[in-house]
């Protein structure tokens, strides 16, 4: 995410300064690699690059092929790197990672490429997941170029420059699947003249992350959190303590209290919740007001027995949360790191938010019996017919 949003500051840095530029994506990978499909770098003619598409083992080689999109508008070409090759060290590379890396390079003075990040740039703006199809190679005679894109929005917005209608249509069809999964793939179509692969990546938008507490401990959460890109709102009753002075890296600073909550917050199942005040009768307040929401994650800071009595004082009252709302209720917040300051504590709650958000447990990665990163099926189309 916040990759991302540093290209596009870059991006928009250098069109006011009329440099030339281009944007490198991983494609494809296959076996043990650094990074994953949808990993993306810009680069300049100033040599800045910004982002990566490695551990540090591609990237020059990557600049100087894409020396030539930097120098004019030249069509989009695709490079292999396959560290799983005897000839990997004579490269020069040396990555042994045991895997292959196939990245996408484009200028971004076409329009193809433009549109990529004109697109992520109104995600993060309207805090809605997009989707985005590029072909990056094809076989045959195939009414396609690579680098052309279908991109589809949340609200069914659709852009196409394809011309083929038959392969628009099954590209939207399996993009439309792939946005509503949430999770990129890169799926392969056996076409009646050729062949072609094709990339389809969600992009999210920003986590939206719910601070309420401005306490001292709340300043070190939200630098961790802007840190990984997040979009974060700190909400407290007192005057003195929601400030912009004392939260200037956070998106929003709101002054409300629990029963105002209505009036200026919008909750979505896209949004997460820590509860820090340090006020036994607000946290009950503001449990009352959460706990009901589509919030997709509410942690509560304190030990269990304290969230357990606040439960039980909410259930005496008539209120008793389902079963649905408990699951997403998190108590003590945070993984079990051995905190103590603040800054450890801010730690563990954004590692437990970040394990949840992903569908991972949070443990040590040697006791993973399984590869670090999910694996990402292609999946072979039948012919168009």
């Amino acid at each position: 995410m916040k990759e991302l949003q540093a290209i596009l500051q870059a991006f928009e840095q250098s069109e006011r300064s009329g440099q030339r530029s281009a944007i490198v994506t991983v494609v494809k990978t296959m076996g043990s690699v650094y990074r994953r499909p949808g990993a993306r770098m810009l680069l300049t003619e100033a040599g800045q690059i910004v982002g990566a598409i490695s551990g540090g083992c591609l990237e020059s080689d990557v600049f100087e092929r894409a020396k030539p999109l930097l120098l004019q508008a030249s069509k989009p070409i695709t490079v292999q790197y396959d560290t799983t090759a005897s000839n990997d060290l004579i490269w020069g590379l040396g990555m042994g990672c045991n895997g292959s890396v196939q990245v996408l390079l484009e200028s971004l003075h076409t329009d193809s490429a433009k549109s990529q990040l004109a697109l992520i740039a109104d995600c993060f703006q309207q805090k809605e997941p997009v989707a985005i199809a590029t072909i990056f190679h094809i076989e045959g005679n195939v009414t396609a170029q690579i680098g052309d894109r279908l991109c589809l929005k949340s609200d069914g917005t659709v852009i196409n420059p394809i011309a083929d209608h038959q392969l628009t249509m099954a590209l939207l069809q399996d993009t439309a699947r792939v946005l509503a999964e949430g999770k990129t793939r890169v799926i392969s179509y056996q076409l009646d003249n050729g062949f072609m692969e094709v990339l389809i990546e969600v992009i999210q938008p920003p986590t939206l992350l719910l601070i309420f507490g401005a306490g001292y401990d709340a300043i070190p959460l939200v630098q961790l959190a802007k840190q990984l890109g997040w979009h974060v709102t700190v909400i407290d009753h007192r005057a003195t303590y929601a400030t912009r002075d004392r939260f200037p890296k956070a998106d929003e600073v709101i002054l409300c209290s629990s029963n105002e909550l209505a009036a200026n917050l919008t909750l979505t199942a896209r949004t997460i919740a820590v509860v820090m005040t340090h006020h036994y009768v607000h946290d009950q307040a503001l449990l009352r007001s959460l706990l009901p929401s589509p919030l997709q994650y509410l942690g509560v800071l304190g030990p269990k027995q304290r969230t357990q009595q606040l439960l039980e004082d909410l259930r005496l009252e008539g209120f008793a949360p389902t079963n649905a709302q408990r699951q997403r209720l998190y108590y003590p917040v945070g993984l079990d790191l051995g905190a103590e300051t603040p800054e450890e504590i801010a730690l563990t709650i954004v590692a437990e938010i970040q394990a949840v958000l992903t569908n991972h447990t949070g443990g040590m990665l040697r006791d993973r019996n399984a590869p670090i990163h999910n694996p990402n099926p292609e999946r072979l189309c039948l012919p168009l017919a």
